[in-house]
């Protein structure tokens, strides 16, 4: 029997003249726990000290947040910005792309690498590890608003949910499908379909099962390209395999009658983790010992 999406109040404190979102809340505790674990890093290392690591930060979060948001807009809803380029602007109305932020975060990692004259598979081997748990953050504040759900499910597993902010995307399958009835629910007048939360899956494999191995890794020595390789592959691998239970993104298809764009662009993620693990221990080159 599934449960229904508690009704979170998506705002986690009011003061009066300001409101705290738990969406902003999740962003400012992903940056926190990059800081932390970065300062952490680097008492190991003798290459980077307090000023590198808040600067790194501050470069990676504005990566995360302008890269984020651009990618969004160009990998998922660019027709509506070429309509009306101020979309690009409404970030009220939510919207953020992982792989843009991905991006963001890469190419302020290169500017990083410039600032300090470093190679930025140095820089970027070094950041690895602090980004999952962000990923975690993101996928809370996620479930939290109720969005990005899963895909409707048939089983009857104790772990699916209705959610009330899907009646829309409910109503237009339960129109194609009439049989969709059986498994539904009524709420507030309307049906809802039980469908995975897949923002928890992704909370887990995401942030804390990636977090884990990265971490783990990363506690010794491992030639450059080596732990960049990893978090790619990682990331790859399971976003691939957790889309399936996700909900496509509203107005695409899916590529092939089953790839969601989310799947599509996970794939040079992983290709590109195994070009870089081959060069990490092919050159076997090391910043720390």
């Amino acid at each position: 029997m599934a449960i229904f999406h508690p009704q979170f109040d998506p705002v986690a404190l009011n003061l009066g003249f300001i409101e705290l979102h738990w969406y902003g809340l999740m962003y400012l505790l992903a940056f926190l726990c990059a800081y932390l674990l970065a300062t952490w890093r680097s008492k190991k290392r003798h290459d980077f000290n307090a000023e590198m690591v808040s600067d790194l930060v501050f470069f990676g979060a504005l990566g995360v947040i302008l890269g984020g948001r651009i990618g969004y807009v160009v990998l998922y809803n660019f027709g509506e910005f070429l309509d009306n380029p101020a979309y690009l602007f409404r970030v009220w109305e939510g919207g953020m792309s992982f792989h843009g932020g991905f991006i963001g975060v890469v190419l302020a990692m290169l500017y990083f690498a410039k600032k300090y004259k470093k190679h930025p598979f140095t820089i970027l081997d070094f950041i690895a590890p602090c980004v999952p748990l962000g990923l975690l953050f993101g996928r809370i504040g996620n479930f939290i608003n109720g969005e990005l759900w899963g895909r409707v499910s048939h089983g009857d597993y104790a772990y699916l949910m209705y959610f009330p902010q899907a009646i829309a995307a409910d109503y237009e399958l339960i129109n194609k499908d009439p049989s969709l009835i059986s498994i539904a629910t009524k709420f507030d007048g309307h049906y809802l379909l039980p469908r995975h939360p897949s923002q928890l899956y992704q909370a887990f494999t995401e942030g804390v099962l990636l977090f884990a191995i990265l971490w783990w890794f990363s506690a010794k020595p491992r030639p450059r390209h080596a732990v960049s390789a990893l978090f790619l592959l990682g990331y790859g691998i399971v976003r691939f395999t957790t889309e399936f239970f996700r909900q496509p993104d509203v107005g695409y298809d899916l590529i092939l009658g089953w790839m969601s764009k989310g799947q599509l662009y996970s794939l040079p993620m992983i290709i590109l983790g195994v070009i870089l693990f081959i060069m990490a221990y092919k050159d076997q080159v090391y910043d720390w010992r």
